[in-house]
């Protein structure tokens, strides 16, 4: 590799970081340039859901985050009549408290492990796309390090890039330097965010969700014997100890304590996504492409997936296996995911947010709801991020995976290696086909016979989503066209 690097990353917090290790993983010597001079610090995000989970033992990191973090196995809703409905979320569904602090630790420990590195303070200036490739303006104490230096300006210079991957947050210079416009509006709520020690505190393997006619209260355990109480608040609420012991009166259940706090803060947010999450050779992550109500945790979840999504795709143009139009997927599918985020959350805001007479027409059919199990089969799965699909437009085998959903049975199919996973049922005939398929295009999917009922075949992406089902002869022939759509 020549001074120019292949990719380069802008932003070292949890999306960057594993955008990074994903693609040193496959095999791409992705450059990492952060504009601050010292490590994230502070919990800020602290709930990864179970599509999140999977992405870091696919990283090699879950261990350790298991190590460091607080598994959840429920959600309980305190209703405020004296009625709590506890949905156990099951090994599918749970989710894990970590600090992103720690996130970012065991990330940028893995992304050295696999010989990359930070490059802190550094900041992007300015960026010029071109057809074959884009160049950054850097400044910084290590700005010419790879790049040009500007003669008679110290500590600037620029970089060239075949691709760049903007992961710098919700106030993208990236995002701002291309024009691209981060459509939205203010969320016109503001939150109370508090951290500590609280005497009395309901049991630890749930996140509690008290919902009285006062008002709702989320409160959360984290490792350390600290807790996590948010809210929405007034805008003049105090942020005091005392602020935060009168909310948990008001609408806690009564017994809780505080006897510390590390941090009280008062914040607002955003329901925004970008106009384009991909200009030519630049694309957009995490923060940078989307932001939305932090009820939920879903905001570092949502950019794990997109790294999730983009990291395949590009090493496999870079390694010359996949064709370069793999990538036109990459806005239009992460753009429908954060549409479907942005819309759940502002739905979980205000059902959490009601005045008194609505919120007790809400406990009431959540406790209907819940008689008939329809929290757990479809909350539980919508709240931790496995219900968010794209519209491939396929159709689906009878029996079969839809095209664009995720489901564990298959996803736990895919194998190691970074290709396609096609898996064939029923007759020798599907056998077959999947056996000619895998061998025309062997650096573009693999394949697999499952010994089962059913017919047909399931073609799996590397990121655990079903890209076909079938089983007639016009779904094999679609299957063969997208095969050779993605080859190289």
């Amino acid at each position: 590799m020549n001074d120019q690097r292949d990719v380069v990353i802008v932003g070292a917090g949890p999306v960057g970081l594993a955008t990074a290790c994903a693609l040193w993983q496959r095999g791409v010597r992705a450059r990492v340039l952060e504009a601050q001079a010292l490590p994230q610090s502070g919990s800020r995000a602290v709930q990864l859901h179970a599509p999140t989970l999977r992405v870091l033992r696919e990283l090699g990191v879950l261990d350790e985050a298991h190590k460091l973090g607080l598994r959840i196995a429920a959600n309980e809703y305190h209703l405020g009549t004296g009625r709590t409905l506890r949905i156990t979320l099951g090994a599918h569904n749970e989710p894990l408290m970590l600090p992103q602090q720690d996130t970012c630790t065991l990330l940028e420990r893995r992304l050295a492990q696999l010989g990359g590195r930070v490059e802190r303070g550094i900041e992007v200036t300015g960026i010029d796309p071109g057809p074959t490739g884009v160049t950054l303006a850097i400044r910084g104490a290590e700005a010419a390090e790879g790049g040009e230096g500007d003669e008679g300006s110290e500590g600037t210079g620029t970089l060239r890039a075949a691709w760049v991957i903007a992961a710098d947050g919700v106030r993208s210079r990236v995002r701002e330097h291309l024009g691209i416009a981060f459509e939205g509006a203010p969320v016109a709520v503001h939150f109370l965010l508090a951290e500590g020690k609280i005497a009395g505190r309901p049991a630890d393997d749930a996140v509690h969700y008290f919902m009285g006619a006062a008002g709702s209260v989320v409160f959360a355990s984290m490792p350390g014997d600290r807790v996590r109480v948010s809210a929405a608040v007034a805008a003049d609420h105090p942020l005091t100890e005392e602020g935060v012991q009168t909310l948990l009166d008001a609408r806690g259940p009564g017994g809780l304590r505080v006897t510390s706090l590390d941090m009280v803060n008062m914040f607002s947010s955003q329901e925004r996504i970008a106009a384009r999450l991909r200009e030519g050779r630049v694309f957009l992550v995490g923060d940078a492409a989307h932001t939305h109500s932090p009820l939920g945790g879903q905001g570092l979840n949502l950019g794990i997936q997109d790294a999730h999504n983009l990291a395949w795709k590009l090493a496999g143009v870079l390694a010359g296996r996949l064709s370069a139009e793999v990538l036109e997927s990459y806005g239009s599918e992460r753009r429908q995911a954060a549409e479907q985020i942005v819309r759940n959350t502002h739905q979980f805001l205000r059902v959490f947010t009601l005045g008194p007479g609505a919120a007790h027409v809400r406990n009431s059919l959540w406790s209907g709801m819940e008689s008939l199990g329809l929290l757990r089969r479809w909350f539980a799965p919508l709240l931790s991020g496995w219900r968010v699909r794209y519209a491939t437009g396929g159709p689906a085998g009878r029996g079969l995976p839809h095209p664009g959903t995720r489901s564990s049975h298959w996803f736990d199919s895919s194998p190691a290696e970074d290709v396609h996973r096609l898996v064939t049922l029923g007759t020798s005939e599907h056998r077959q086909r999947g056996r000619a398929l895998a061998a025309k295009w062997p650096d573009v999917v693999a394949h697999t016979h499952v010994d089962r009922r059913g017919r047909g075949f399931v073609l799996l992406r590397p990121d655990g989503y079903v890209a076909a089902s079938g089983a007639t002869s016009a779904d094999w022939e679609r299957l063969r066209h997208l095969l050779a759509t993605y080859a190289a």
